[in-house]
């Protein structure tokens, strides 16, 4: 499947979807903790069912009512599951191989073609040094693991993925030690890091840090029903205030911002760097572009999401983009650094590839063309908006949007845009 994609204007309101990665976590917590807990505005979306169906494949009977996930009973250790499959998201498979390692049967954790090429290893190694059994062909998806964990020291490092922190603090408490965690090296994404401590904390569980991203204390407790309401998610947010800068004319996008940590909101700092207006509230943020954008050099080693809604930007700068420390997105659901490289050359932006980053710079001569975004929902997304500033285009893998934000294509048409799936 594609998309043909008409050089595009938008104006009009537009809600921004819940946030993906605080509904897996919430979802997981409500899951553990049981007794009616409650997770309200989730995003429903593949990556989120993925979660959905792996707390119930763990034991839990989940209800959803409207944008509501109700856990009526908690994942029960010791329910007879064999095997998950997490389909296309790494933040399940994750979190739910911490979550197996707590079962005394063998569980296979499986997923899509592309999550069989995301790594598992280190958190494979890090369950196997307190008790678990863990096997992978290559460090990677299928995986099985079987446990029971008992806790005590962990080390485990922190260059690769901040999730393997995210399953190990998550499942802590409820090991018969709890878990002293130290990462190795500096630690990538560190904001998703401070989502899941204060997730665990509206669910009554409390991470002792001892050193920021480097050492955590996590004694036994137990997870305590709870109501949570996720935010907005600031990683769609990006792809919105990208599409309102390059092709907007009045766009207001509203959605409550709320107060829990997230990284990619650094996103509104970056824009106003780039020489963009904008006026915040906790509802609603207005965009002003000007003609031209300046450039700039930005370090995405806590945002690694960013790299798609910033590197298109360059399709309106009058100076280099730069981006660095992001090496970790080329783990993500493709290399994103090598596809975006790859394919915005062919719209005529100048870009330099480096190891962990990107140098970019409007040519002068865009032209359209047909972008491959390897069945990654950002790059999709982030192409889809390149497209309506370029015009003539077609972008692969629409159906790639379940992942995160399922009516984008509908969105972006009702605002304007002239996407056409073909």
């Amino acid at each position: 499947m594609r998309c043909r994609v008409e050089k595009s204007k938008i104006s009009g309101q537009i809600v921004c979807p819940p946030n993906k990665s605080y509904t897996h976590r919430a979802t997981f917590l409500a899951s553990l903790a049981g007794e009616n807990s409650r997770v309200n505005n989730a995003l429903f979306s593949a990556d989120t069912k993925a979660t959905v169906e792996a707390c119930t494949k763990f034991g839990a009977e989940l209800e959803v009512q409207g944008s509501s996930i109700i856990v009526r009973d908690p994942i029960k250790i010791g329910t007879d599951v064999t095997d998950i499959n997490t389909e296309n998201s790494g933040t399940t498979i994750r979190i739910a191989a911490g979550i197996a390692s707590l079962f005394s049967h063998e569980i296979t954790l499986t997923g899509d073609s592309s999550l069989q090429q995301r790594p598992m290893q280190p958190l494979l190694d890090a369950l196997s040094s307190i008790g678990a059994q863990c096997k992978s062909d290559d460090g990677k998806p299928p995986i099985k693991i079987k446990g029971k964990i008992l806790g005590g020291e962990v080390k485990i490092p922190g260059n690769l993925s901040s999730q393997f922190i995210s399953a190990l603090l998550i499942v802590a408490p409820l090991t018969e030690k709890g878990i002293s965690l130290s990462i190795e090296g500096n630690l990538v994404s560190k904001p998703y890091l401070d989502a899941t401590i204060a997730t665990m904390r509206k669910f009554g569980v409390s991470v002792q840090t001892l050193i920021p991203y480097k050492r955590y204390n996590v004694t036994p407790q137990k997870y305590k029903s709870s109501v949570f309401t996720v935010p907005i998610d600031f990683s769609s947010l990006a792809l919105l205030l990208s599409s309102a800068v390059l092709n907007g004319e009045e766009v207001l996008v509203k959605g409550s911002l709320g107060d829990l940590p997230q990284g990619d909101e650094v996103f509104i700092d970056i824009l106003e760097h780039l020489g963009v207006s904008l006026t915040v509230n906790e509802e609603e943020i207005r965009i002003k572009s000007p003609e031209k954008l300046k450039g700039g050099k930005f370090d995405l080693s806590n945002s690694p999401d960013l790299l798609p809604p910033l590197a298109i930007l360059a399709l309106k700068t009058s100076g280099q983009i730069e981006i660095v420390n992001v090496k970790h997105a080329r783990l993500k659901e493709t290399d994103r650094i090598a596809t975006v490289s790859r394919e915005l050359v062919k719209l005529g932006i100048k870009v330099q590839e480096k190891e962990d980053g990107l140098i970019l710079e409007q040519s002068g001569h865009l032209t359209g063309t047909e972008l491959n975004s390897e069945n990654d929902h950002r790059l999709f997304m982030a192409f889809c908006i390149a497209g309506m500033f370029v015009g003539d285009c077609t972008v692969t893998d629409p159906q790639s949007v379940k992942v995160s934000y399922p009516n984008f294509i509908e969105e972006m048409n009702r605002l304007g845009a002239n996407i056409e799936i073909q």
